[in-house]
């Protein structure tokens, strides 16, 4: 759990410099590799509850990153979708991923990079296990 802390801080003060958190961030590149999506699969996708999700699309919203439209399918529905500052703040999202991503490996190699993958799969499907078994 240290380690998931730690990681996730080592974004949160990477992003700073695009003025966006680790949630919001991660919430774009979604949608930029997605395309537009409705609110509630958004916060599903993310792991997030609905209402945690819409606090951090209206934070976007009014920073102009993003936009609610109408869904064709449903009229009832809107659709979450990347405006063009929200497009082109995806670069930089994905560059500060690439770059912590390449030195958090320094120092482990391929195989154990692989191992490490593997373990963690593991670990994810018994937790998946646990929450199933706990109705979560």
């Amino acid at each position: 759990m240290a380690t998931a802390r730690a990681i996730r801080r080592a974004y949160e003060i990477r992003l700073v410099e695009l003025d966006l958190n680790l949630t919001q961030a991660s919430l774009l590149a979604y949608l930029f590799e997605a395309g537009p999506i409705s609110q509630s699969r958004l916060a599903s996708r993310l792991d997030m509850g609905r209402a945690a999700a819409g606090l951090v699309v209206n934070a976007l919203e009014e920073r102009g990153l993003l936009e609610r439209r109408s869904d064709p399918a449903d009229r009832r529905a809107w659709l979450i979708a990347l405006c063009p500052e929200g497009i082109r703040i995806t670069g930089p999202i994905f560059e500060i991923d690439a770059r912590l991503r390449a030195e958090l490996r320094v120092g482990i190699s391929r195989p154990e990079r692989r191992q490490l993958a593997g373990l963690l799969l593991r670990l994810q499907a018994n937790l998946a296990n646990v929450l199933a078994e706990t109705g979560h």
